[in-house]
């Protein structure tokens, strides 16, 4: 009986040590087949951003990481650890990336060809192309992944010579910082066109942007502009609520109205914004405004519409003041419809126009604001990341369109000094006296018993 009993007690504890092992083995596979992570830092520190995902997705073929690094370095420590954790990050969402390290000390060689000039130097290679990095953070990595993802290097050119918005000024008046620098992050080529000194606009331009000219175009380089569109080139149009300057000719061609007058939102006030501000918040279905969802803030904005001429597809991007309207006279004061001379919102600020032309599509955007771009401004919700989407648009980049990184929350931790001398005095002297009370309290109420 007492046989039979351990037999079967032997048994079961067999059947269990095979289920357990099962069991283990069935998780294993299911671990390593399928990964499961959940980043809990307050940051998301050890997480891609959205927009970062977004770009290694529409990257095609593999991407190789070529680090030249020593195995210690004397101020950093493991470089190769750090490069290699952060590089992982990359890895959970694609997996051809290949990351591989040279010693600079063990082939020299192999480092003054690839013209190394740092210890932790990364050269990054993409469909042929490469770039070097010497510093390591997500924003740069994700941009230089960005810039290689181009199918071509891509020309923005702007009009320039009659005191228009530079697209690499400095000025708050121009469009260098951030909207021109984010450009060229993100691998656009920029330059200035002079059409009194040039003889047309240069066959390699992907595009070419005009602002609000302070001076009257010459009517021949009113006629170089036309030729550029007649032959379908592609135009980013930043046109404010003042007079044309010449520019008249080229509405006409696009079959645009420009009515006068400011775009006046209450929403803006109520956001404590100038009166003479629009907002975008809702954005009709395009590629442009695809998966955005960002407040845009567009300063004296001008309404756009257009004739019937079946030549173009319209396209709105951003309409605002839906309980607004746009005032034909710029308020003085405190604004207030006017019936007679008042047109009621909605009002389209930003427009897409296309067409075909010798079996290629033409892209024009036309925006009612210049300043939405201006280094003063262009810090509002979405500006940047909106003019960033249309360049990526009229350059036939879609894939590229993304919404930018968001800033992170400052999750640093700042005490004055008299708040540390609390918590030095409570965990140096406090904390020791009461356990020291704690245990002379048990000793007495032993000695007691």
């Amino acid at each position: 009986m007492l046989r039979k009993f351990l037999t079967a007690l032997s048994l079961r504890n067999v059947l269990i040590v095979l289920l357990v092992a099962a069991t283990t083995t069935g998780l294993y596979q299911l671990a390593k087949r399928y990964h499961l992570q959940r980043d809990v830092t307050h940051n998301a520190l050890n997480s891609l951003e959205p927009s970062s995902v977004q770009v290694l997705k529409q990257l095609k073929g593999p991407v190789n990481i070529i680090v030249y690094a020593t195995e210690q370095d004397p101020r950093l420590g493991d470089i190769r650890k750090v490069i290699r954790d952060f590089v992982s990050l990359y890895q959970r969402y694609k997996s051809d990336i290949n990351l591989t390290f040279i010693d600079p000390e063990k082939e020299p060689e192999k480092t003054r060809a690839a013209g190394i000039q740092l210890n932790g130097e990364m050269v990054i290679e993409h469909a042929g192309r490469s770039e070097h990095l010497t510093q390591l953070n997500e924003s740069i990595l994700t941009g230089t992944l960005l810039r290689l993802a181009h199918s071509r290097e891509q020309l923005v050119m702007y009009l320039d010579g009659h005191g228009e918005r530079k697209l690499d000024g400095i000025a708050n008046y121009d469009l260098g910082s951030p909207f021109g620098a984010k450009l060229k992050r993100n691998g656009f080529r920029i330059a200035s066109l002079n059409l009194a000194l040039a003889q047309e606009v240069p066959d390699n331009a992907s595009m070419l942007v005009i602002t609000q000219p302070q001076l009257d175009l010459m009517p021949g380089e009113v006629d170089k502009l036309l030729r550029y569109v007649e032959h379908g080139g592609n135009l980013l149009w930043l046109v404010d609520a003042e007079p044309l300057h010449g520019l008249e000719r080229l509405a006409e061609r696009l079959d645009l109205l420009l009515p006068p007058g400011i775009v006046i939102d209450p929403s803006a006030a109520e956001m404590n914004a100038p009166a003479t501000w629009s907002l975008g918040a809702a954005y009709p279905p395009h590629a442009v405004t695809r998966n955005f969802n960002l407040i845009t803030a567009f300063p004296e904005a001008r309404s756009i519409a257009w004739g019937e001429s079946p030549e173009w597809e319209h396209h709105v991007l951003v309409e605002a003041a839906p309980r607004g309207w746009v005032s034909r006279n710029k308020p003085g004061g405190k604004p207030r419809f006017d019936k007679q001379h008042d047109t009621p919102g909605p009002a389209a600020i930003a427009v897409a126009l296309q067409r075909s032309v010798d079996d290629r599509e033409q892209r024009i955007v036309v925006v009612g604001s210049g300043a939405f771009l201006a280094n003063s401004f262009a810090g509002n919700g979405g500006n940047v990341d909106l003019g960033v989407n249309m360049v990526n648009w009229l350059a036939s980049e879609e894939r590229l369109i993304t919404i930018q990184p968001r800033a992170a929350k400052d999750s640093s931790l700042v005490l004055s000094q008299t708040q540390l001398n609390v918590i030095s005095i409570v965990f140096l002297l406090g904390l020791p006296l009461l356990l020291c009370g704690a245990g002379g309290y048990v000793w007495w109420k032993r000695r007691r018993a």
